[in-house]
């Protein structure tokens, strides 16, 4: 971890460099290579902001050396992904396919036509892209088809009855 400036933090590691503006107010050291993060009062404005910061700087680290990933279900019939070189390709219902690019620092797996996996250093960027590939067809509650997170419950509804 470097500082460049006042307000800013730098985390370097194995899958890349990721770089933060933070309250010039809050203090970052390194301690025998453990990051300390301490605030100058304990006022409720601080408190909040050192809580905030000691996140994004432990998010920051945990993303340069393991990285974080976003799982997408695909659920109904016809309805799948597949990749076009580093693009995503979602047919999910539409008359087209929706195509969507990664972002710099993000990539797309597809292990299976169902399975759609955001993979990336911010984890910011990552929850994103995914809440974005989401967003092409949100689950429907009747039938429940459409695109959901790992692990997301679908209320569903009972429909029209004759």
């Amino acid at each position: 971890m470097s500082r460049i400036g006042p307000g800013r933090v730098q985390v370097n590691g194995p899958l890349g460099e990721l770089s933060q503006n933070v309250p010039q107010r809050i203090k970052i050291e390194k301690d025998e290579g453990t990051l300390v993060v301490t605030r100058p009062t304990e006022r409720g404005e601080d408190r909040a902001l050192h809580g905030l910061t000691r996140s994004l700087v432990a998010n920051m680290v945990e993303g340069v050396t393991k990285g974080f990933e976003k799982r997408l279900e695909i659920q109904g019939v016809g309805y799948r992904a597949a990749l076009r070189g580093t693009d995503l390709e979602l047919s999910v219902g539409y008359s087209h396919p929706v195509t969507i690019k990664p972002p710099e620092g993000i990539s797309f797996e597809v292990p299976e036509p169902t399975v759609v996996i955001v993979k990336g250093i911010d984890k910011q960027a990552v929850g994103e892209i995914a809440a974005q590939v989401r967003k092409v067809r949100p689950p429907e509650p009747y039938k429940g088809k459409g695109i959901r997170y790992e692990g997301e419950y679908v209320r569903r509804k009972v429909g029209k009855r004759a």
